[in-house]
């Protein structure tokens, strides 16, 4: 018989088998909170786009840079600006303010500093667990910009 864990379960045995310690988000840089917050925001996207089924991986591939990119990330977080606690608001503005060496090739300054702001958001959410919140903050993102082709009573929008 298959044994069924939780979240909980799964990501204690996680940070046990990687040996992973017990971190401060507040003490790194919003850069550095912004690099893991790229990545996890990746996944999320990707699972978002598997999940609607089966198809060529270039299409998967297409929707998933549609949505993991300066423009479209910046979008999202100004979608969600008003929602955010105090406290969220704080290290997305640390993010957004936070000077980079880099800039990406498609987008604009400020596409690209909002981007990062939303990008070290994911991160500290992340990094303090807050996966719930996470999930609400970038799920409601994405239906607000019509993301999925979904408005918010999940019913498809109209393509134009």
């Amino acid at each position: 018989m298959e044994e069924s864990i939780t979240l909980k379960d799964f990501l204690a045995y996680y940070k046990d088998a990687m040996r992973l310690e017990p971190v401060d988000a507040g003490s790194y840089s919003p850069l550095v909170l912004a690099y893991i917050g790229d990545a996890v925001y990746e996944v999320i996207i990707r699972t978002k786009v598997i999940n609607r089924g089966s198809m060529q991986v270039n299409k998967m591939h297409k929707k998933s840079s549609e949505l993991v990119n300066a423009g479209a990330q910046a979008c999202l977080i100004r979608a969600m600006e008003e929602e955010l606690t105090p406290e969220e608001h704080a290290v997305y503005k640390r993010g957004r303010n936070a000077k980079s060496v880099t800039m990406a090739k498609h987008a604009t300054m400020a596409d690209y500093r909002t981007a990062t702001g939303l990008e070290a958001l994911v991160g500290w959410l992340f990094l303090n667990e807050r996966y719930e919140r996470l999930i609400e903050v970038v799920s409601q993102g994405l239906e607000r910009i019509g993301a999925f082709g979904e408005n918010r009573s999940g019913e498809e929008t109209p393509k134009k």
